[in-house]
């Protein structure tokens, strides 16, 4: 089967031709960080203008790359949420609109769950395994016994990270999208020279927390009395990531042992932070655990990961209704 993913959840929009749920024959990614970055993070009203503006052209690269037309694709899969209302309202009604001039079934499928389903179109994966969703908008663990079977284990009770990385990197000046800034300063940095707070790290539950980190980072640069210099943010660049990734870790591993799974898939935008996936190698040795992280161009919000998910559900015969709206929150066990 031939579907057509299309994904406005923020501030990207993407098209993609999936070939059986596992075939990439194009995935096109129109950005949108040039028009935020000036106000430090996502305006929704502007995100939705641009969706409006890029969709046809990116449906028709979409189509130029895999060659071929609407008149090959044999279903739609896209976005419905959770995401900004406006942005998933774009995308939804644009494939809606083609299912009904084309006669073709279309299906809403769960922003997260595209991403943490993205791996099954790069390498096999069996069923259940457990699965840690990290954006800008989610921090998440489930279990993940096939798709459409979710149990949320553990969600963040504040930031998600990726926010809590926006948010650091602008404090320090270091603008906007942060985390990849972030990132490349903590490499050239040491991460034992301050040591941020853990939180909810000893504690038995498998929830998170972020907004107390980057409220020590704050403390931490006011307390400096002076503009920090470059030896500076580049350790409390890596002060920051360190005291991240432990606390996502040792969730993500104490969720496996608690559940008896044996494979944790990480995925979403901060499924690229290097220092994460070198922390998770580690754990992955020393636990005994295989650990999949997504290739970087399937990490970040993209169509053809919704393909999984979206051929599972048109093949079993469902089809959205012409009423079916977006919705801003989704959670994952409803699906």
């Amino acid at each position: 089967m031939l579907v057509l993913c299309i994904e406005t959840s923020c501030d990207e929009t993407s098209a993609a031709l999936v070939r059986d749920g596992r075939q990439i024959l194009s995935n096109i990614v129109a950005s949108q960080i040039d028009v935020h970055a000036r106000y430090g993070g996502v305006v929704p009203e502007l995100a939705s203008r641009k969706h409006l503006e890029a969709i046809p052209l990116v449906i028709d690269e979409a189509l130029r790359v895999a060659d071929c037309t609407l008149a090959d694709v044999e279903g739609l899969a896209l976005t419905r949420g959770p995401g900004l209302i406006g942005a998933l309202l774009v995308g939804l009604s644009t494939g809606k609109a083609l299912a009904l001039a084309r006669a073709i079934p279309a299906v809403g499928v769960h922003h997260i769950e595209g991403h943490i389903l993205a791996p099954l179109l790069e390498t096999k994966l069996e069923f259940p395994f457990l699965a840690l969703a990290v954006s800008g908008g989610h921090t998440h663990l489930y279990r993940v016994d096939g798709i459409g079977s979710y149990t949320t284990l553990g969600r963040t009770l504040d930031d998600a990270v990726g926010e809590a990385f926006d948010k650091v990197a602008k404090l320090l000046g270091l603008g906007y999208p942060g985390g990849a800034k972030i990132d490349a300063l903590a490499s050239e940095g040491d991460p034992d020279a301050i040591r941020f707070p853990r939180p909810l790290l000893h504690k038995a539950n498998l929830n998170f927390s972020f907004s107390g980190i980057k409220t020590a980072v704050l403390n931490y640069v006011k307390g400096l009395g002076h503009e920090p210099g470059p030896e500076e943010l580049r350790d409390i660049a890596a002060g920051f990531q360190a005291a991240v990734v432990e606390v996502l870790g040792s969730k993500a591993f104490k969720a496996a042992e608690q559940q008896r799974l044996t494979q944790i898939v990480v995925a979403g935008g901060v499924a690229c932070n290097s220092g994460l996936r070198r922390h998770f190698a580690e754990l992955a040795d020393l636990h005994g655990c295989r650990v999949v992280f997504p290739s970087p161009a399937l990490c970040g919000d993209n169509a053809a990961m919704l393909g999984v998910a979206g051929d599972f559900y048109l093949r079993r015969g469902d089809a959205c209704q012409a009423d079916m709206n977006a919705v801003s929150n989704w959670p994952m066990d409803n699906i």
